[in-house]
């Protein structure tokens, strides 16, 4: 059975294939100029005078609005949920290959599901660091979205370019996007979901720094007051067991029963990842009144712990946990609770396992602040020093690695002066500058700039 092209496309492949003629396909219900203007691709058929074609026709009204048969689509969208689920909770090569094979049987003939691969797909590739192409896929979606808003959405893909840019350290654009984006949601309003939680993750890495004046920030403070940061439960095994029985359905060709129990297995999943989410953004809003005295650090600190417990149920989340006990650090130190900084620092140094990289680094700074409070300052600096051997031997995996540790060498620079080691201190802003200025994942990757902003 023909399938390619457009409706009209399959109105006249199917009446030639039946050596029918456009008057005979009309009957006494519509005109042959009617159905011409069909076959043209001038007029689209309504539901009624789809599902009469179709009978005349002797095929389905789904294959002829949408290129394929119901148990295609069925077992299309069913794969389209099984590469989600291993998106979220598997293996994400494994989800973009799943993604790209549902694009290549999808194709032409149905552009949504399509498109929805194709977006899937694009996010596969920014989990597994692949910045560089995922923003090319992202960016090629939002020329689509341009000129078919009824297949895709701007918003999403808008969020999703703001991050990837972030972690690829062009801040300019990452900001850009994410401003367009805190217009649309605005606009709606919108300050629940997850697309409102994922654009105020955002905002809280680009603008974070420029203080809780900003309307930015005015959003995230507003997320944080509508949402709260949920108690998490690990749901892990529950979520794992319906994808099985999803699997198992599916090889026993009930679709329809595979499709619902994947659907509950995403579903089951969608509280602990909001629940991440808004960890993130509460961590981030402590890490902010923590660095600038400029809000209530008993909020802060409360906002901390509860990112920590988030964080504390899902054994993925180890390196956000030992942060936000860091963050939790810092916060102590604001409060001049010495101590209760040190024993939060070392926690996280445990958790870590004497792992390099900014987190550890950063507890590292946090005890040699608690020694210069007390005036140790070779104790300090010992700490400093440390801290130093722990960003120099990172290996630059592709996250929020490069932007992170010029903060830290900056705070070690600042630390250094402190402690009256100027020469390192010199050292110190030097790499800051240079972690600062790292791009590499956007190597080669042009960008409509007219989609940026």
């Amino acid at each position: 059975m023909p399938s390619q092209g457009t409706i009209g496309d399959r109105v006249r492949g199917l009446r030639l294939s039946r050596r029918m003629s456009q008057a005979q396909l009309a009957g006494p219900d519509l005109s042959d100029s009617y159905v011409s203007l069909i076959e043209s691709g001038k007029r689209t058929p309504t539901p009624v005078v789809a599902r009469l074609l179709a009978e005349r026709l002797g095929c389905t009204t789904e294959f002829l609005l949408h290129g394929i048969e119901p148990r295609q689509r069925i077992d299309t969208e069913l794969g389209l949920r099984h590469a989600e689920l291993e998106l979220l909770h598997g293996d994400p090569s494994v989800a973009a290959d799943r993604f790209g094979e549902i694009v290549k049987v999808a194709g032409e003939e149905n552009v949504m599901l399509a498109a929805h691969a194709r977006f899937g797909r694009a996010r596969a590739l920014e989990v597994q660091g692949e910045i560089g192409p995922a923003v090319k896929a992202f960016e090629r979606l939002r020329h689509e979205a341009a000129a078919h808003p009824e297949r895709l959405a701007d918003l999403p893909l808008a969020v999703a370019l703001s991050r990837c840019y972030f972690l690829a350290g062009d801040i300019l654009r990452a900001r850009d996007l994410a401003v367009h984006a805190l217009g649309e949601v605005n606009r709606l309003p919108l300050s629940q979901g997850e697309i409102a939680v994922e654009l105020a993750v955002s905002l809280m890495e680009i603008t974070g720094t420029r203080g809780a004046d900003s309307p930015s920030m005015s959003y995230v403070r507003n997320i944080l007051s509508v949402n709260g940061v949920p108690a998490a439960v690990n749901r892990t095994a529950e979520i794992h067991a319906l994808w099985r029985a999803s699997v198992t359905a599916a090889d026993g060709e009930d679709s329809a029963l595979a499709v619902r129990l994947a659907d509950d297995a995403i579903a089951t999943g969608r509280p602990a990842r909001m629940a991440s989410q808004l960890a993130l953004v509460a961590m981030g809003w402590a890490r902010l009144a923590a660095s600038t005295g400029d809000e209530p650090l008993d909020e802060a600190r409360e906002l901390a712990t509860a990112a920590s417990e988030v964080f504390a149920v899902f054994p993925e989340h180890a390196q956000e946990h030992a942060r936000s006990l860091v963050v939790r650090a810092h916060v102590q130190l604001g409060v001049d609770d010495a101590q209760g900084a040190v024993t939060l620092a070392r926690t996280a140094l445990d958790m870590l396992d004497g792992q390099a990289g900014p987190i550890g680094a950063t507890a590292q700074l946090v005890l040699a602040r608690a020694a210069l409070s007390r005036g140790h300052d070779v104790e300090a600096t010992m700490a400093l020093d440390t801290a130093k051997l722990s960003l120099s031997d990172v290996r630059h995996e592709f996250s929020f690695t490069g932007r992170e540790a010029a903060r830290v060498w900056r705070d070690l620079g600042d630390l250094y002066g402190q402690a009256g080691v100027v020469e390192e201190q010199t050292g110190a802003y030097r790499k800051a500058l240079e972690a600062a200025g790292v791009r590499d994942a956007m190597v080669g990757v042009t960008v409509d700039s007219a989609l940026v902003r």
